[in-house]
């Protein structure tokens, strides 16, 4: 029975399709695998009770199937709104907030077949790519139990890794689906943006940095759920049609790839990242793919500020009530103090200058995919750290001056909305994970989950689990 748990969710899918298997055992299995994994690890919350999920497994095997998920586990991001879960956004203020409806990323999985047994651990209101908060406490890197897990997707990350789910939702605006992925060896895709609606609540114009998008530890498993995920919502502006799984498998021989390092010695690494990412370009040249390395092709310093402008107005805009109310501000953690305070100081030509700069790149980005199909950046500058630290303040002789630029590598990606896959790049001599970011230009996303489906059947590493 546990081995139900090993298999991809495309290949459990059909199982379940051909009555091969039932949603109940499927149940059985996974509840069982939480119980051992999940008190080690603390990836899922808020777990429903057990007795009425077998009730719904054991519905869903006497239901016509719903679609390809239909009797399948899944556990939603606790950022997200689940009906008759907690939306904690691991922080006190919402501890008992149950929510009343679906989120449409939600609805859509459920309309789908997915049965909704509790939620994924993410940092405080998502904020920081490491998973802990005030409510669950930390989730634990399943590597290394001592180790962080990355954030904010991190509980989706490791509930994949140990097999507690088979695919996962995440989100992402600085990292938050590709940092956990490379930390877990695991896959984890930020679509293009509009690819995957949020929510018609508040802005829906304005706000480009941050999207939802799929994880799972195959990119079969990623486009299927992605395109669950995606289409337009008629209430909000930007959508994209419906990403269309078509078959991944394609000769991959002659692609340009380039390889951007760490931007020319602009963002700082630890020891080993490079040498283990670049070791792991030999998996795209035995492919036949072409892997250059690019030098930089815009200042770092220019996306840096355009990125910490953006994403403080962001974060103001989002955060700013619970701010403006004295009862509510002293709950929240510091940084999310440092990132509203940012944010309502800026004016309204900050913010404009910020665009344009974002605007620049998109330009310049646009130009270097005529030369390349996609592009390749580690997916964090450090390995998986001590637990109890809240960020790392140093890398190497460089000092942090922010709780996240120790992520600047990601946000080449994040700034302008492009297709970002995470990929396996293997282990460093620690037996850490780490992992690429394989980028390429708005609409890519089916040439990446192709590249990265040749990847998963070349990498050695790209099934090891914990």
């Amino acid at each position: 029975m546990d081995g139900l748990l090993e298999l991809d969710a495309v290949d459990l899918s059909a199982l379940l399709a051909r009555r091969q298997v039932g949603a109940a055992e499927v149940m059985a299995a996974t509840l069982a695998r939480i119980a051992a994994v999940n008190p080690g690890v603390n990836a899922i919350v808020n777990l429903a009770d057990p007795d009425a999920l077998m009730a719904q497994a054991r519905a869903a095997d006497a239901a016509p199937s719903k679609g390809w998920l239909h009797g399948m586990p899944i556990a939603i991001k606790d950022l997200a709104d689940a009906a008759g879960f907690p939306t904690t956004q691991g922080t006190p203020l919402f501890r008992d907030a149950v929510a009343t409806h679906d989120a449409v990323m939600v609805a859509r999985l459920r309309a789908a077949g997915a049965i909704v047994i509790g939620k994924t651990n993410v940092p405080e209101f998502g904020l920081g790519s490491h998973t802990f908060n005030p409510v669950f406490g930390p989730t634990r890197n399943p590597y290394d139990r001592t180790r962080s897990a990355g954030g904010s997707s991190g509980g989706a990350a490791v509930a994949l890794a140990t097999g507690m789910i088979a695919v996962a939702d995440g989100s992402d605006m600085m990292g938050s689906l590709r940092n956990p992925a490379g930390w877990t060896n695991t896959y984890g895709m930020r679509p293009t943006w509009g690819l995957v609606p949020s929510e018609p609540e508040g802005d829906t114009f304005l706000h480009q940095l941050a999207t939802l998008g799929p994880m799972g530890r195959s990119p079969r498993d990623v486009a299927a759920l992605l395109e669950t995920m995606s289409g337009p919502d008629p209430r909000q502006p930007h959508g994209l049609p419906v990403f269309r799984g078509q078959p991944l498998d394609r000769d991959l021989r002659g692609l340009r790839i380039g390889w951007l390092g760490d931007w020319g010695g602009a963002y700082a690494t630890e020891a080993g990242i490079l040498t283990t990412c670049q070791g792991a370009l030999s998996v795209l040249g035995a492919l036949g793919c072409d892997v250059r390395s690019v030098p930089p092709p815009f200042p770092a310093a220019a996306l840096w500020d355009a990125w910490i402008t953006l994403r403080s107005w962001a974060v103001a805009a989002g955060l700013g009530p619970l701010y403006a109310d004295p009862a509510t501000r002293a709950a929240l953690k510091p940084e999310a103090v440092w990132e509203i305070e940012r944010g309502l100081a800026l004016s309204a030509l900050e913010v404009h200058r910020a665009s344009v700069i974002r605007s620049r790149w998109f330009s310049t980005a646009a130009a270097l995919f005529d030369q390349f199909d996609a592009l390749i950046l580690p997916s964090a500058q450090v390995w998986p750290f001590d637990i109890d630290l809240h960020w790392p303040q140093t890398i190497g002789s460089r000092r942090m001056d922010t709780y996240h630029r120790w992520m600047e590598v990601v946000i080449p990606v994040s700034l302008i909305g492009l297709p970002c896959l995470c990929i396996p790049a293997g282990f460093g001599p620690q037996g850490l994970p780490i992992g690429l970011q394989l980028f390429g230009p708005r609409g890519a996303d089916l040439r990446l989950l192709q590249i990265g489906q040749g990847w998963h059947q070349a990498a050695p590493w790209a099934g090891r689990r914990p």
